[in-house]
């Protein structure tokens, strides 16, 4: 059974399925902050999420960061490194990539188990 949680008319924020949770992209909800203040939005807010699935960053099977500048590489790795549980960081992927909205600086996907 899959379950969904905060759906809209274009997609979920979250989906559940065989005891792994898949998060929508994350982006900033105050795109004028810098790249520290982004990263740390996007995830505070993936911690929210992850714990309205009944799961947490501990739990986290792959991370996918998408940043707009990889100029900007430095200080989400920055924020990233403080927010990670030490032994427990996950399979990582960063890209650079035009995001859909120019005011964003980073979009973070994640699948964790439950």
């Amino acid at each position: 059974m899959v379950q969904r949680f905060e759906v809209g008319p274009r997609m979920a924020e979250i989906a559940l399925h065989n005891g792994t949770v898949y998060l929508a992209g994350q982006v900033a909800h105050d795109a004028s902050q810098d790249i520290d203040g982004q990263t740390r939005q996007v995830l505070d807010g993936i911690d929210t999420l992850l714990a309205r699935a009944g799961s947490d960053k501990g739990r986290i099977l792959m991370a996918q960061i998408s940043l707009a500048d990889l100029d900007d590489f430095a200080g989400m790795n920055a924020v990233w490194d403080c927010w990670v549980v030490p032994g427990q960081t996950p399979p990582r992927a960063t890209v650079q990539a035009a995001l859909a909205r120019p005011e964003w600086k980073i979009e973070v996907v994640i699948t964790a188990a439950v």
